[in-house]
């Protein structure tokens, strides 16, 4: 079978990771024909992700030339380019409802919704998706694999040894730019402890972290680094807002250690309260501390969820065994019977025309807003008034010039 896989790009990340995983297991396990296509053009390859010599990776030029028995998207933006190849039949493979990595009013938070409804099929890697898309459209095929775990990277041990005094070692990853993984919450929290610990974060962005929180900043890592830090670490602190089915804490449990997070949905698929970690209120920064303190206090707790995290991970499939399931899957939607797609090419390009209108929209919003707390402020001081309408003056706009940017700072 000739897959497509539409990405954005193939920067290193958890969904990109996930895509590149199934993509690989199909092709040297299951004798699929697969290929990358990337729908933007990449300006380097700093590409970090194993199994890349094995696949194609192509740009969208290149691929509308050729013929897909599977074209399948993998967020939300690739699928204005989906019906673009020509595939006898079309899927996307969502890994979460990403509308809600959005704040209200933003444009691309509409879009992604649009996104949901297409007529075609749909594979996702939690079960709570595969709940909601089937509430939201059940004339659709939604089928359901989970994402695998490598089990020779993430290899767990035998047995896991009582830790009795140590500090509590915990880890937070994630980056403290993006408003749903809410590390600057997770720091603080480690801030209100009471009880010895050592905190390790995990980040991309190092230079971003207001905190004295952390021991030790480390990152990005590969997935080698990720499995040494895990086993010399007790808890993985994850207080995510929004996620599909994330693989930190899962991961985690493969090296023995338990976690303490928020009910964010795809939590469920392996989290149990009191059994291989805590599950903590939103907003209780306060209450997580007390957590933290009490795995810190009671190692006999501590150990027990340990052991049964490890337990957990014992069950949970590889990528092989999850390979399969995709193949099975995207064997069933190419059997299946073609969706009627009528005009879904022109709504999706009649979509991406919208979104851009809405984008540049929302920036002539902000200019104007900024514009008008300018205006107010000139209002109230007479002398700098006087000097803005001067500015129209030849050789002060030449004198001013440079200093544009910080100006722009500044009213930002």
């Amino acid at each position: 079978m000739r897959v497509a896989f539409l990405l954005h790009d193939l920067q290193l990340s958890g969904g990109v990771g996930v895509v590149v995983q199934h993509a690989r297991e199909l092709v040297e396990r299951h004798d699929f024909d697969v290929t990358l296509v990337l729908t933007h053009e990449q300006e380097q390859e700093p590409w970090a992700f194993d199994g890349l010599a094995h696949l194609h990776v192509e740009g969208l030029a290149q691929a509308r030339a050729q013929r897909f028995d599977l074209a399948i998207a993998t967020w939300w933006e690739t699928t204005f380019s989906l019906f673009e190849l020509h595939a006898d039949r079309y899927a996307t493979f969502i890994q979460s409802l990403e509308d809600r990595f959005y704040p209200p009013g933003v444009p691309e938070r509409s879009s992604a919704a649009l996104t949901q409804g297409l007529p075609i099929a749909f594979v996702t890697e939690a079960r709570w998706i595969a709940d909601t898309l089937r509430a939201l459209h059940p004339q659709a095929p939604c089928l359901f694999v989970r994402n695998g775990i490598d089990k020779q990277v993430f290899a767990s041990p035998e047995r896991i040894d009582v830790r009795l005094d140590e500090p509590l070692r915990i880890v937070v990853e994630g980056n403290p730019d993006v408003w749903f993984k809410n590390v600057p919450s997770a720091l603080r929290c480690v801030e209100h402890m009471r009880e010895p610990r050592h905190l390790t974060l995990v980040t991309g962005n190092p230079g971003r972290v207001d905190s004295d929180a952390p021991d030790k900043i480390v990152g990005p890592l590969s997935h080698q680094g990720m499995a040494q830090l895990y086993a010399c670490s007790d808890v993985v602190l994850k207080l995510s807002r929004v996620e599909g089915m994330y693989g930190p804490p899962l991961e985690g449990f493969h090296m023995g250690a338990t976690c303490v997070t928020t009910p964010v949905t795809g939590h469920e698929e392996y989290v149990e309260h009191g059994w291989n970690g805590l599950v903590v209120d939103w907003d209780d920064e306060r209450g997580t501390a007390r957590a933290l303190d009490l795995l810190a206090r009671d190692r006999r707790l501590l150990h027990f969820l340990r052991t049964n995290a490890l337990e957990t991970a014992r069950s949970w499939p590889s990528w092989e065994q999850a390979g399969t399931f995709m193949a099975a899957a995207l064997g069933t939607i190419q059997r299946a019977p073609a969706p009627a797609l009528g005009g879904t090419r022109l709504l999706m390009a009649d979509a991406r025309v919208q979104l851009e209108y809405d984008r540049r929209l929302a920036h002539e919003q902000i200019e104007l807003r900024r514009a008008a707390r300018f205006a107010r402020v000139l209002k109230r001081v007479p002398l700098i008034e006087r000097a803005w309408r001067a500015r129209r003056h030849p050789l002060l706009r030449a004198l001013l010039r440079p200093l544009r940017p910080l100006l722009r700072r500044l009213l930002s």
